[in-house]
């Protein structure tokens, strides 16, 4: 995953609010892969736990549980970034949505 490898390179530069947006949209990339969402919503809750954001951090264990649960009965909600800045079932605008298309 691109947008995951990337990480290392804003980290280091400082940029931890593009590092989330990053996040974001590694998120809605990894839709139909339970492991890589799984990894995602780790690499936030690691991002949480580094900002304290402690809010973002108990989202997140929320929304480490989503995975195994909504691919197992094929509930995907489209562009959703995964961040608790947004409700974890609202589908949201997807400007990935040919990425995710092609994955299926």
């Amino acid at each position: 995953m691109t947008e995951l490898q990337e990480l290392a390179q804003l980290k280091k530069a400082g940029e931890y609010s593009a590092v989330f947006s990053r996040l974001e949209r590694a998120h809605i990339i990894s839709y139909y892969s339970t492991l890589h969402d799984v990894l995602v919503h780790f690499a936030m809750l690691r991002w949480a736990r580094c900002r304290h954001n402690d809010r973002e951090l108990a989202g997140q264990v929320l929304r480490l549980i989503g995975p195994a649960t909504k691919l197992a009965i094929g509930w995907v909600p489209a562009g959703n970034t995964g961040g608790t800045h947004f409700s974890p079932i609202k589908p949201m605008p997807d400007d990935l949505a040919a990425i995710n298309a092609a994955r299926r």
